[in-house]
Parts: C-alpha cells; structure tokens; sequence
C-alpha cells in the first residue's frame, strides 16, 4: 500500500434515537466539525507503528500453506480503492445498501454518506487510509454481524459521548490497525502475534474479516467504558489494540471464536 497519507477528521455529533431513520440520511440529520487531529495514515502512527526496527524482530518460518494464504491477503490489502471500477462502484453501493436498506442513493458523490462517518460526500478519499480492503471489512461487517454493525452505525448502546466518533472513518482506521498490528505487509510475521493469526487464516480465508468485526466492537465497548469523546479516539484504538494482542496471545485460543472479545459480536 502505497498511498497512505495523512487527514482531517471529522466528529459527528450523535444522532439522537428519536430521529426517524428514513430521513437521518440527509446531511441535516447530523452535525459535522473538522477537527485538528489525522485519522488516516501516518496520522495513526503512534497507534500501530510500534518498534518498527526489523533488525530487532525476530523471523517466524511458514508452512507453504501459510505462505499462500499472506500472499492471497497481501494480494487484497494491496488492492487501491479505484472509484472508476464497475465493481468497487457495487461494493460502495452495496455497503450503502447494508447500512441503509430502506434509503435510496442519490449517487456515489453525495451529501448523504456524511450520516455513515465518511469525512466528505466522497468516501473514495477516505479509502487511502485501508485500501479497498477497507471497504471489503465494512461490507462483510454489515452482511454477516449487521445487527452488531448497525447498533454501531447508531450508536444504539451504552452511555453516548455528546461528540461521537465518525462510523466509517473509524472502520477505515481498524482496518490499517490490523495490518499493522499483525505485520501482514512483510515477507513473513515477524511477531508471535502474527505468527498466530496466520494459523487462522490458513483455516479461515475469512479471519481477517471476522477479526476485523471483533475489534471495531472491541474499540466500541472500550469507547464506552473509557467514557471517551472524539478527542480520545487514539487512546482508545491503542487500548484495543493491547486487548486484541492479549487475547491472541492466550494459550486456549484455537480459533477466533475463542477470542474472549467474540462474545461482544451479535447477529
């Protein structure tokens, strides 16, 4: 991944739950205020780009099964978004259909995709923080745990921060942690973190998605316990990191399902 180049961000103030939701798609239904802070890229560096020294990793051996299934992955995590292809064009409509069933799409370019958390009314410029993977874990996110993506999506649960964290530019963000975390732009791991996921991969195509479904509800269940704002976004992706690691790292852990933080995900 070439391109992954600082932004603004934006903090969307919380819809609240008696606002009808058929109209909520409108760029009226919600407040939007730059903010000062990067949320893409190298704004997210103090995240996830901890000890990057290669010299002091250690390297991690892989099966050719293993070393297959990090080509396949590299080969998606490398995938730019390209908003003049038919299908990341689909892709797009189909996350907005996910996130909106009973809301029609005025066009790719619209003032409506500021009610899902993009920073402008072209989510395009937000996918050179993640790729068009990025767009892929959003999408996987709303079919296959979209009861879980829409109380997100809403902030349906817990006791809400007055200024919220934009859904979808924080989709983005977890979607870069992860690469980071787990090391997947390099030849092999080089962390025992990486290491692990690997084996779930090699069992599970899918296991980047499904993890990437367990952190964003992770990050959301630490937002609330936090009792964070959108100023506390950094501190909170970094809390869950630690978390996700921890739990990767525990010994009964055969499958992502085992993960403690799995149990936060509902159908």
């Amino acid at each position: 991944m070439d391109d992954r180049g600082g932004g603004s961000f934006v903090a969307v103030r919380r819809i609240s739950p008696g606002l009808d939701r058929g109209s909520a798609c409108h760029s009226s239904s919600a407040e939007v205020v730059a903010g000062s802070a990067a949320w893409l890229g190298r704004g997210l560096s103090c995240v996830c780009a901890q000890g990057r020294d290669s010299d002091a990793r250690p390297s991690f051996d892989l099966s050719p099964a293993q070393e297959e299934c990090l080509l396949r992955l590299q080969s998606r995590i490398d995938i730019v978004y390209d908003s003049s292809l038919p299908e990341h064009q689909e892709a797009l409509r189909a996350l907005w259909t996910a996130a909106f069933p009973k809301e029609k799409l005025h066009g790719l370019i619209s003032e409506q995709w500021k009610v899902m958390g993009w920073q402008g009314k072209d989510p395009s410029t937000d996918f050179r923080g993640g790729g068009f993977i990025s767009l892929e874990n959003l999408l996987y996110f709303a079919r296959n745990y979209p009861k879980s993506f829409q109380d997100l999506l809403w902030k349906q649960e817990g006791d809400r921060a007055l200024w919220e964290y934009p859904f979808a530019v924080a989709g983005v963000n977890i979607t870069f942690m992860l690469i980071q975390m787990l090391d997947l732009e390099a030849v092999k791991p080089r962390t025992l973190v990486g290491v692990i996921f690997l084996k779930f991969l090699t069992e599970n195509e899918s296991a980047l998605d499904l993890l990437y479904c367990i952190a964003f509800k992770l990050m959301d269940h630490q937002w609330l316990a936090m009792h964070a704002s959108y100023m506390d976004f950094n501190t909170v992706m970094k809390a869950t990191r630690r978390q996700l690691e921890r739990e990767l790292l525990q010994e009964d852990i055969t499958r992502l399902e085992d993960l403690p933080s799995y149990g936060l995900l509902s159908r």
